[in-house]
């Protein structure tokens, strides 16, 4: 059995908690839109067609924010075809995932939806193949009052009132070869801060994403994030990241520990944005919007769904990476999870990608039933707990040898502190496949604790890692109670199971 220990003192905390930092996604991509939160005539549908099965899922599950809608769809996307009557809408190709985008779906079918899941609406707006003036359009459309030509018409397609949108990203991955009216950084740069300038004349109470490179391992990558910013840091708020991760030929330990890259790339762009604001005497601090990460086998698109659909031809909703989880998936999640809440002074905004189907939480089938995959309950669990003040750790434990980054400690953690309910809640993973973790939490400066609850995803019973939940068997993984966890002479002591994500919830009487 390893030992491991974490130190927590009151006084030593990093920031509020962002309530943004638990976000998702809605491409028009495979099913997540189509069959995935909208269906007319689906059994659970209601008036409108959403299935009210899923949005069940989604308001358990408790994303704050809902970027929408793409990801690469957005870069060759006229937003004039998803408003008015839905029968005067045109059927378009769209060359992003090679499939037929009827518009059945738009701007105020998902304004209804957000509305009725309870979430923050994130905008993206088209600079691959748009530019400048369609931006400005698209902001007066959805946010002016009224008695001008764009508001009036989203008046007359049935929304009185605005919108009233407040975050927007400026595009999406315009630095990868494979988007849609792709850029060189100096080319975005003036883009996204001219784009900016005219959106905020419009609505100067709106907040800006600029777009980031497109992942760590791009060759633009902090040359990018440099010159663009050297261009916009004014104009803009934030600045995206994307990350996706996955196991690489049987190398489980290093999949475990991707959460040190997460750290590192989080930091690096951190260094980037600081040296900007340095150079130029800016005075304002531009944060991140980390608006894609997850856990997604790419090998299986890269390798053969890519062809099939090119070989299928052009189709509505095709399935996608409809990737199906498992415990070392879910686990995964869970630190990329801490990784985020431990950087939450400076990553402001995060959105899993994406919330239904598409490398999603939730799966759906159409005319059939929707249900939550593994990495749904880190997800739900973090989004629910995390509250008030998220603590700075001293984490001692064993190390476990990765073939990516060496030794890395057995455990993950992050936390947060809630004064006003007294509760202190800490998320950890043992990422050792074989042994248990002897965990003691020390804690400082806080008062009489007692455990409310611990639980813990692990492999079930009968199962191994590769345990998934699917449609036959759609509730074999969940959280199920930490056993032995307690409160010893004002310590914290739990066994953490092999592979396994454990939350542990502690109530603070203030001495």
């Amino acid at each position: 059995m390893s030992q491991a220990r974490i130190t927590i003192d009151r006084d030593f905390t990093i920031a509020d908690v962002p309530r943004r930092l638990f976000g998702s996604f809605v491409e028009h991509m495979g099913r997540c839109v189509y069959t995935g939160i909208y269906e007319p005539g689906h059994p659970q549908a209601d008036e409108r067609g959403f299935r009210t099965d899923v949005l069940a899922l989604v308001k358990e599950m408790g994303p704050t924010v809902v970027r929408y809608p793409g990801g690469n769809f957005v870069s060759g996307y006229r937003w004039e075809d998803g408003v008015g009557p839905v029968e005067d809408r045109p059927v378009r190709i769209d060359g992003a995932w090679h499939t037929i985008e009827t518009n059945a779906f738009g701007l105020h079918e998902f304004m209804d939806w957000a509305k009725e899941a309870d979430v923050e609406v994130m905008e993206a707006i088209n600079l691959g193949t748009r530019g400048v003036e369609e931006a400005r359009a698209l902001v007066e459309y959805a946010n002016h009052p009224g008695g001008t030509y764009w508001s009036d018409l989203r008046r007359r397609n049935g929304a009185e009132q605005p919108f009233d949108i407040k975050l927007w990203c400026l595009g999406n991955e315009l630095d990868g070869p494979w988007q849609i009216g792709g850029k060189t950084a100096a080319e975005y740069g003036r883009l996204a801060q001219e784009s900016a300038k005219a959106m905020k004349l419009v609505d100067p109470s709106i907040e800006l994403v600029a777009v980031g490179s497109s992942s760590r391992s791009m060759p633009t990558f902090g040359s990018w994030e440099h010159t663009v910013l050297t261009h916009a840091y004014d104009e803009v708020d934030f600045v995206s990241m994307h990350a996706y991760y996955q196991e690489h030929d049987g190398d489980t330990e290093s999949f475990l520990a991707e959460s040190v890259d997460m750290d590192g790339f989080i930091e690096g762009v951190i260094a980037t944005v600081d040296a900007v604001k340095a150079a130029g005497k800016h005075t304002k601090q531009v944060d991140i919007s980390f608006d894609e990460w997850n856990v997604w086998d790419q090998r299986t698109y890269n390798d053969v769904e890519a062809g099939e659909i090119a070989k299928a031809g052009w189709r509505q909703h095709p399935r996608l990476i409809e990737d199906t989880y498992s415990v070392t998936d879910a686990v995964v999640v869970g630190t990329l999870l801490n990784s985020l809440l431990r950087h939450g002074d400076r990553v402001r905004i995060a959105n899993q990608a994406q919330l239904v189907n598409v490398i999603a939480p939730i799966r759906s089938e159409e005319n059939g039933p929707a249900w939550r995959q593994t990495s749904f309950w880190p997800f739900e669990r973090m989004a629910r707990l995390a509250k008030g003040r998220i603590l700075r750790l001293a984490v001692t434990a064993s190390q476990i040898e990765t073939k990516r980054y060496g030794g890395v400690d057995s455990i993950d953690a992050a936390a947060t502190w809630d004064e006003e309910s007294g509760k202190l809640v800490v998320f950890v993973a043992n990422r050792s496949l074989e042994e248990q973790n002897d965990l003691t939490i020390d804690l400082h400066g806080l008062g009489d604790l007692r455990l409310r609850q611990a639980e813990t995803l692990t492999v079930p019973e009968g199962g191994d890692r590769r345990t998934a939940n699917l449609e036959t068997a759609p509730d074999t993984v969940h959280m199920v109670p930490l056993a032995g966890a307690e409160v010893v002479g004002g310590a914290v002591r739990a066994t953490l199971p092999p592979l396994s994500w454990s939350v542990i919830e502690l109530d603070v009487t203030r001495a």
